[in-house]
């Protein structure tokens, strides 16, 4: 049985252990209602765009474009978002999973035909050990998502897309849901599904100007911009969503360990006294 002092001792760094925690759980509470305000806001937007995109297509007699082709997959880009910093439970373990599964599945391409743009340092860590050398380094976007930089990103991967470099781009991130959901989501960047309109829908009839190759031109790059954008807001959100949970059952788990400890100790010490009762009673009995 341990002494009361290794008891009291345990108990003192729990509760340094639940302060922390704690404190925790409150910063990642308020980055989190920040960046769910933020997806919350914007994620109709890129929804609309998409919804404009298909549209507008649907009610176009071809709907072929340079981002939509279909070609035999030789190369490969992979998107990935994560963290920069760990205490957020199961977040980056599930992504650097998914990641292996994905590198598997692109494995008879050969390693040299895989390119992987890691947003976060745990899974650019996580490429390493795979094997791969990240492409370039994002990691400040983990921190601080930022528009202008998803879209230099973003037109990077389409320049190498129309100049035939690379094949098919893929995304891994967590789409936020809400503070208790995140749903790890992979999905085919390029190239982009052209969805007919559904049979039995209406047709939009658009007026087109200047033309159709402009709008096109113009409305597509500005989806997919959106799209990675949009990517690095749910990833960041998910990412707090995450830590807040993670942080929260920490300090419950505290709570009761040391609900737990103090039953320990108030047992031990109601023993010790009993036992330092004995001990005087029975001196007085052999004094006697």
């Amino acid at each position: 049985m341990s002494t009361l002092k290794e008891i009291k001792s345990r108990i003192q760094s729990v509760k340094s252990t639940q302060k922390i925690t704690s404190a925790m759980k409150m910063v990642s509470s308020a980055k989190l209602r920040k960046a769910q305000k933020t997806i919350e806001n914007f994620f109709p937007y890129e929804q609309r765009m998409n919804g404009l995109l298909s549209n507008f297509l649907s009610a176009e007699e071809s709907n072929s474009s340079v981002f939509s082709e279909v070609r035999d997959v030789r190369r490969v880009a992979i998107i990935v978002f994560s963290s920069n910093s760990s205490l957020c439970g199961g977040y980056n373990s599930n992504v650097s999973k998914l990641l292996t599964q994905t590198v598997e599945k692109y494995q008879s391409l050969g390693r040299e035909h895989l390119l992987i743009f890691p947003v976060g340092k745990k899974v650019a860590k996580a490429s390493r050990k795979l094997g791969f050398e990240p492409e370039s380094n994002f990691d400040s976007l983990a921190d601080k998502p930022s528009y202008t930089a998803s879209v230099e990103l973003a037109d990077n991967l389409i320049q190498m897309f129309k100049d035939k470099n690379i094949d098919k781009v893929e995304l891994i991130y967590h789409h936020f849901v809400s503070k208790s959901s995140q749903v790890l989501t992979s999905e085919t960047f390029l190239p982009i599904q052209l969805q007919s309109a559904e049979k039995g829908s209406v047709a939009l009839d658009y007026i087109v100007e200047p033309d159709r190759e402009t709008i096109m031109a113009e409305l597509i790059p500005k989806v997919l911009r959106l799209k990675i954008y949009t990517a690095l807001l749910d990833s960041n959100a998910s990412e707090h969503a995450a830590r807040t949970m993670a942080m929260q059952i920490a300090t419950d788990n505290a709570t009761d360990l040391l609900q737990d400890l103090s039953l320990q100790y108030n047992k031990s010490r109601q023993q010790a006294i009993t036992n330092e009762l004995l001990d005087i009673v029975g001196g007085s009995f052999g004094q006697n």
